[in-house]
């Protein structure tokens, strides 16, 4: 894709998300929202659906050609999908629970799937009104109040011994996630909501790792893995082997970890088993 155009499809998408995001911190902040069950038992609210319909009505006026995926919305069968050579990928709120629980740790997450791999992602944090970007070979950075510019991962000064920060769930076992980790090393914990907002954290170097144990979907990572990449991290399964995007019948992850610092063994330091 030429650059110019890459820039273009950017520049959609931080302005869908910041539309659909905006619209949803109104929601959120009068409380005048629906909440249901969906069947796998996750929350749903009207303001995801009202997100959705903002992001797809405004990528299906500017990008008419493109398909979309979408978290809250019934997805083409593989046999069709298999032949899009990009697509956008949407999750209209990440951390619906949070939005739900009132802890503000949601955001809306775009991403442009390019021959299988992210392409392009913008995730925007309402409550911060921080929005996070990256594409391709163009690096990642993030758009704030009082704070735009390029992110990286956090470099070790010593990959070997220096302390680790881990992002985790606010409903996530801490325990859980410490039993994983075989290093000696000391390990600090950060608690945050969704899984998109840890990933950015880590981005921009307040956090170094974040393990995803659960059902997820493609659209809770599409965006993350190129705003992280960007930065100098990672997003693998929780086995190291790569993530996969629009190959599956499913549309599920395996459990995956985020991952800072490259030049930090990270194998040595998680342990995987089921």
């Amino acid at each position: 894709m030429p650059d110019e155009e890459r820039e273009r499809l950017l520049d959609i998408a931080k302005q869908a998300a910041l539309e659909a995001g905006k619209t949803v911190w109104d929601i959120y902040d009068s409380g005048e929202y629906e909440s249901y069950e969906k069947a796998d038992e996750s929350p749903v609210t009207t303001a995801d659906y009202k997100a959705h319909d903002i992001i797809k009505a405004y990528l299906s006026k500017h990008t008419p050609a493109i398909p979309i995926m979408s978290e809250e919305q019934t997805n083409a069968p593989l046999s069709e999908r298999k032949k899009w050579q990009q697509y956008w990928l949407i999750d209209p709120i990440d951390g619906t629970q949070e939005f739900v629980a009132r802890s503000g740790d949601f955001a809306v997450n775009i991403a442009l799937i390019e021959d299988n791999q992210p392409a392009i992602g913008v995730i925007y944090w309402p409550a911060g009104d921080a929005l996070y970007y990256a594409s391709k070979n163009g690096g990642a950075f993030k758009q704030s109040p009082g704070e735009t510019g390029p992110i990286h991962v956090r470099k070790f000064d010593d990959p070997s011994t220096d302390v680790v920060t881990i992002a985790i769930s606010r409903r996530q076992s801490r325990e859980r996630v410490l039993s994983r980790l075989t290093d000696k090393r000391v390990f600090n914990t950060l608690p945050l909501g969704s899984c998109s907002l840890k990933a950015c954290f880590i981005a921009e170097g307040k956090a170094d790792i974040f393990m995803r144990l659960g059902v997820t979907g493609e659209w809770d990572t599409g965006a993350a893995q190129c705003i992280v990449s960007e930065a100098g991290g990672n997003i693998v399964a929780v086995d190291f082997n790569p993530l996969t995007y629009n190959q599956r019948n499913i549309l599920t992850n395996p459990n995956f970890i985020v991952l800072g610092d490259q030049q930090v063994n990270w194998t040595d330091i998680i342990q995987y088993y089921e």
